[in-house]
């Protein structure tokens, strides 16, 4: 039995977890350190538990104090959310260990995607195409590793054997970069991942980065909820996320083709729950197997607009032992959406982290527009975590309609105390490029410019906060209190209807 559930995250995903589970008629429980004392799922959920300090080995990645709040809080189950232990196979283990049902794929799905090594040699046995790079070698030393990239050839990637989200990745164009590349990768995946293995890569020009959404139950079923497109990226890192692809839109037998394929993938590892499958695809069409995410995906509310499909719902579903609410033939893809991820980091200084307190926060809404965020005005931004604020969905019925409706929502979006990626994302919608869905995964590095900083942004925006506040006080202090009215409500209507003539 399935009633209450342990959140082990934080931030926007811990928040969309507890709304879903909420609106499920589950109960919930949240973790936090104490740099998140104070943060919003941590107010959301129906109990809360401190698991130690800032810094996430005390705190988030602590396997043994999360998993004793979930024995003293009597939880039957874990969503771990996505990033710290989400593909830890360990800790999906010591949750089963413990009694618990881990809303997530079984630890040996976890074990075999999660070493991209292992993976890589899986998926080519499986049939699936994969990117030319390490073959099947485990544990190498940097020089073994010197010398394999020689004959793979250049330009390449290191890549953590142990995670994604573009931690331990490094391009290297020539042989003299390999040995400082290999240091940086290894030092940043040990940090990211307590792994420090690494592997190579071809690096696929002009490659876009295409990745397939697949569910699977208990049962047997495995299907695909299309795909996303996520070339739009700064440092192997995404920053905006589409569905469907304009590469695939109109290309149907493609798209049909490299959905079968992410669900064979999944099929060869006996997968279970959410995950995604990733591609490059390469000028030609041809596409290639990244890896396998073995769990909820940043990007997954562009999915869910498009499909109608409720991905964490679904996953507690299945974590019910429920089959799939939707077979294959029942996926439609209706519309377009696509998704901004709004960081504290100053987009006119190379996306170097901000850290402050937000004074003020004015959230677009409106028609199509949606929001999935942790904080609040007087929330700290922590310098110990990922520098998400938010992300802003727009969705319309063509590409064009949900550009112009994300337009509108980050005109709306005005946050003040920290330095936001918003100027990147307005500038990027307005790129010709971009519009005309002309791109690729080395688009932002390689070919988009920012420009200068106006002097006066800051000004202005603290402007608009201030005048945005006033407003709300004089708009409350003209408000007439119940009992306080010299006339009766028709008059009073009559009144303000002559005013506003």
């Amino acid at each position: 039995m399935l009633q209450k559930v342990l959140i082990a995250n934080r931030g926007e995903i811990a928040v969309r977890v507890i709304r879903a589970c909420h609106e499920l008629g589950l109960r919930t429980v949240a973790i936090f350190s104490e740099a998140d004392r104070h943060a919003m799922h941590v107010y959301y959920a129906d109990e809360a538990y401190s698991v130690g300090q800032a810094q996430a080995r005390d705190s988030y990645l602590n396997i043994e104090k999360i998993l004793n709040v979930a024995k003293i809080s009597e939880v039957d189950a874990v969503h771990p959310g996505y990033g710290f232990l989400a593909e830890n196979y360990e800790f999906a283990q010591a949750c089963i260990d413990a009694g618990l049902i881990f809303i997530g794929p079984m630890p040996h799905a976890i074990a075999t995607m999660g070493d991209k090594v292992v993976a890589r040699s899986t998926m080519r046995k499986t049939g699936v195409p994969v990117v030319p790079g390490t073959e099947g070698e485990f544990n190498l030393r940097d020089d073994e590793i010197v010398a394999i990239a020689s004959k793979i050839g250049f330009p390449l990637l290191i890549k953590s054997a142990a995670g994604g989200g573009g931690k331990g990745m490094r391009r290297v164009n020539d042989q003299s970069m390999m040995i400082n590349a290999l240091s940086e990768a290894r030092r940043e995946s040990e940090a990211a991942f307590g792994d420090d293995s690494v592997y190579l890569e071809k690096l696929i020009q002009g490659a876009r980065h295409i990745e397939f959404q697949i569910m699977a139950d208990n049962h047997g079923n495995v299907i695909h909820l299309g795909e996303r497109e996520c070339s739009i990226q700064r440092r192997h890192q995404k920053l905006l996320e589409e569905a469907p692809s304009v590469v695939l839109s109109d290309d149907i037998d493609l798209r049909t083709n490299m959905g079968e394929i992410a669900c064979l993938a999944a099929k060869s590892v006996d997968y279970v729950n959410a995950g995604t499958v990733e591609f490059l695809l390469d000028e030609d069409k041809n596409y290639y197997f990244l890896e396998m995410n073995t769990r909820l995906q940043v990007e997954h509310p562009v999915t869910e607009i498009v499909t109608g499909v409720d991905i964490v719902k679904e996953q507690i579903r299945i974590a019910r032992n429920r089959r799939l609410s939707r077979q294959q033939h029942e996926i439609e893809l209706k519309g377009w959406a696509i998704e901004c991820r709004i960081n504290a980091e100053d987009s006119y200084r190379d996306f170097i982290p901000s850290i402050g307190t937000i004074n003020t926060n004015i959230v677009p809404t409106g028609p199509g527009v949606r929001v999935d965020t942790g904080v609040y005005p007087g929330y700290t931004i922590s310098p110990h975590y990922d520098s998400m604020i938010s992300k802003v969905i727009c969705s319309g019925k063509t590409r064009g309609e949900a550009l112009l409706r994300m337009r509108r929502a980050l005109e709306e979006y005005r946050i003040v105390g920290v330095k936001t990626t918003i100027p990147f994302h307005q500038k990027l919608l307005n790129s010709h490029r971009f519009m005309a869905g002309q791109f690729n995964t080395s688009f932002v590095d390689e070919d988009f410019s920012l420009g200068d900083r106006s002097d006066t942004d800051d000004e202005i925006a603290a402007v608009f906060a201030a005048l945005a506040a006033h407003q709300y006080r004089q708009q409350a202090a003209h408000v007439v209190q119940r009992g306080k009215r010299d006339a009766s409500n028709w008059k009073w209507v009559g009144r303000w209807e002559r005013m506003h003539r």
